[in-house]
C-alpha cells in the first residue's frame, strides 16, 4: 500500500489546527513506541504497559501548522466506563494489534464497533453524520519469525469494517508511522471539522483531567518538525 507524503517544508503558516487523537489497542501492541516515533522520530522499544499519557506534538502538514493532542491508553482498561470517556473525548483514532499476538488482533473488531457506537450516539449530535475518522494499525511487522496474524488477516478485516489498514513496523521506519497519524488528519479535513485557527472543543471529563501531559518542544526545524521532547527520559523506566 502507498503511504501518504510526510511532512512537507513550509515558509508561512496559517493559524493552528487542532485535533485530538486516541491510540487504542491491547497492552504491548507498541502503542507508547508509535506515539512516540512520531513525535521524535526515535525508537525506543521498553516503556511502562500501565502509563498513560497525553502528547502534545506540533506538526506543519501540507504547510498547516496542526496541534496533536495523542492519548496513548494503557489497554488495561477493567472499567468499560473509562474506555467510553477516552473514545468520546478524541475526533480520530488509531486500533493497534501486534502481528505476533492473535488476541490483540482479536480485540480490533470490538473497539471498532465500540467507536462507532459511541459517536453515533443522539447525545453526540450523530443525526447521520458521518463516523470518526479510524485506521486499524498492525505493528511489529519487523518480527516475521514471531508473526501470528497474516498480512491478509488485516486486510479482510479492513475491507469487512471498511476501515483504513497499515501493517508497519516501528521500529524500522519513521515514515510509516507519520503516514497512520496523517491519514487520521487528512480524514478529518476531508469530513469538514477544521476551521483554521479552531477546532471543535467539547467537554473534559474529571477522568481525561487526571491523566498526564507531556509537552513536546514547540521549537521547529525547517521541515516543520519538533526535534526534541522535553522530560520524555523522566518517564521510562530504569
Amino acid at each position: 500500500m502507498s503511504f501518504p507524503r510526510p511532512l512537507r517544508r513550509s515558509v508561512s503558516l496559517s493559524p493552528a489546527r487542532t485535533l485530538r487523537l486516541v491510540v487504542l489497542g491491547q497492552s504491548a501492541v507498541g502503542k507508547t513506541a508509535l506515539t512516540v516515533r512520531f513525535i521524535t522520530r526515535r525508537f525506543i522499544g521498553d516503556y511502562d504497559p500501565t502509563l498513560e499519557m497525553i502528547y502534545r506534538h506540533v506538526a506543519v502538514i501540507d504547510g498547516e501548522m496542526v496541534h496533536f493532542e495523542i492519548l496513548d491508553t494503557a489497554g488495561q482498561e477493567e472499567d468499560s466506563l473509562q474506555i467510553e470517556e477516552k473514545i468520546k473525548w478524541g475526533d480520530g483514532f488509531a486500533v493497534v494489534y501486534s502481528v505476533t499476538d492473535r488476541c490483540s488482533f482479536d480485540e480490533v473488531m470490538r473497539l471498532c464497533f465500540l467507536i462507532n457506537h459511541l459517536h453515533a450516539s443522539p447525545k453526540r449530535g450523530g443525526g447521520g453524520a458521518e463516523q470518526p475518522p479510524v485506521v486499524i494499525v498492525g505493528n511489529k511487522k519487523d518480527l516475521q519469525f514471531d508473526r501470528m496474524v497474516s498480512t491478509e488477516d488485516g486486510e479482510n478485516l479492513s475491507k469487512a469494517l471498511k476501515i483504513p489498514f497499515y501493517e508497519i513496523s516501528t521500529r524500522d521506519s519513521y515514515e510509516e508511522p507519520v503516514a497512520v497519524f496523517s491519514s487520521l488528519y487528512q480524514e478529518l479535513l476531508r469530513q469538514g471539522h477544521f476551521s483554521p485557527g479552531s477546532f471543535k472543543r467539547r467537554t473534559v471529563s474529571k477522568l481525561m483531567e487526571k491523566i498526564p501531559k507531556m509537552q513536546a518542544s514547540s521549537s521547529l526545524n525547517s521541515a516543520g518538525r519538533s526535534l526534541s521532547f522535553n522530560s520524555f527520559r523522566d518517564y521510562i523506566p530504569e
